[in-house]
């Protein structure tokens, strides 16, 4: 299993956006995790395509785009042309999700599923064969800053055994909360993409980037 840190593109400066990008590809990071919010399926509003587009001139990163936004089925092309690598959807955004999974899968890029904090992973186990990631959000999706629900590393543990009893391979993201403290947790429940944003993005930028993917590596080398 490939441990990886995805740094969250939503706890940005953005006015510096170009420069610490840059420094995180000068730290080693290999994928960027962009929260796109339309408002509706989450209350807050982000950055949408034209971002997307203007950084991924200037980016090597794999962009995994992270789609809140309601049917997102109707803009899974607009993305792939944007610069989009892995695209992650809400289970609960969709009127139709295995439709907009073999969608996502046709366009070419990598598809994943998240499921809300009151959604049981086993609501979508019909779909997890088909998908290349699981992300179990450990807050509230919508703003970012906010405190990990504590009852999120039991559903990591459940997710993950259920994984194994199917025998699916399938790594699993947590996104929300995710610092020096609860890192340990998420990675020992089973957890082996992790979002950050807020404890990448505050301070020393490169320090910190290169401080937690050291821990992650120390974990992924015991594992």
């Amino acid at each position: 299993m490939e441990y990886q840190l995805y740094p969250s593109m939503l706890s940005a400066d953005f006015n510096r956006l170009g420069q610490q990008l840059q420094t995180l590809e000068q730290q080693g990071i290999k994928w960027l995790h962009i929260d796109v919010m339309d408002g509706d399926f989450v209350p807050s509003i982000s950055f949408g395509m034209p971002v997307i587009k203007s950084i991924r001139q200037e980016s090597n990163m794999l962009f995994d785009v992270h789609l809140m936004i309601t049917e997102p089925e109707r803009y899974v092309q607009d993305f792939v042309a944007c610069g989009a690598d892995s695209i992650t959807v809400h289970a609960e955004a969709c009127e139709d999700l295995e439709r907009t999974v073999a969608r996502i899968r046709d366009a070419g890029v990598k598809v994943g599923v998240a499921v809300k904090p009151a959604t049981s992973v086993t609501d979508i186990s019909y779909i997890l064969k088909d998908i290349d990631m699981l992300l179990i959000m450990t807050v509230q999706p919508g703003f970012g800053g906010q405190k990990y629900i504590e009852d999120s590393t039991e559903k990591i543990c459940q997710a993950r055994q259920m994984l194994k009893d199917e025998k699916i391979e399938l790594p699993i993201q947590v996104d929300g909360g995710i610092n020096r403290e609860t890192l340990p947790l998420v990675l020992e429940a089973g957890a082996s993409q992790i979002v950050a944003g807020s404890c990448v993005f505050s301070g020393d930028l490169a320090g910190n980037a290169e401080e937690i993917r050291r821990l992650i590596s120390q974990y992924a080398e015991r594992a």
